[in-house]
């Protein structure tokens, strides 16, 4: 089974075939829809050719960020999160010599996996938690602990994009969240 979290199977292609397109979506996750968010890395590809982060680092930044801010933009920010896109590929090329999936290959531990999910960019403790239930849940990624670390997010249901396996998933990840919302506002 691969991804369907794009829900477009030319971009769901992308996140199965290209690790960087999937740590780009859940950066790009946040005040955007993520199915449009996990689209971000298709995007790229589509038009810059690749989705190498040395590359991506290097391009130009004003030609990045133009390229980003195409329709369909790669976010509702695109020119910000263009930016945070080529500082993600930087760190990815710098710190994991370019191969994002040293990212969740190396830590032997749940903890050690979260403080690098950390470390990137746009990344804070609800997103780190996040990603660390995709990890385990669509990519099998699970060192020790790692149900500590992802906290709820670890429980079987709809509670974030880690949840989302189909069409179906997506509205009840989505359901779950305005429920929240409106909880939050009761």
């Amino acid at each position: 089974m691969g991804f369907q979290i794009a829900n477009l199977p030319e971009a769901d292609r992308v996140l199965d075939e290209y690790p960087f397109a999937v740590v780009a979506g859940m950066m790009l996750d946040q005040q955007y829809g993520m199915e449009h968010a996990f689209r971000g890395g298709w995007k790229v590809l589509s038009r810059f050719g690749n989705l190498d982060p040395a590359a991506i680092a290097a391009a130009d930044p004003d030609e990045f960020k133009a390229m980003c801010s195409e329709t369909p933009a790669i976010h509702r920010f695109p020119g910000s999160m263009a930016a945070r896109l080529q500082e993600l590929a930087a760190l990815v090329e710098t710190k994991y010599d370019g191969d994002v999936t040293r990212l969740w290959t190396e830590p032997t531990t749940g903890k050690e996996l979260f403080k690098r999910v950390l470390e990137l960019p746009g990344f804070g403790k609800q997103k780190a938690q996040i990603f660390v239930a995709l990890l385990a849940k669509q990519l099998g990624i699970r060192p020790e602990g790692w149900e500590a670390v992802a906290g709820d997010y670890a429980l079987e249901g709809y509670r974030s994009v880690a949840d989302v396996v189909d069409a179906d998933s997506l509205l009840k990840v989505r359901e779950y969240k305005q429920q929240k919302k409106a909880a939050a506002k009761g």
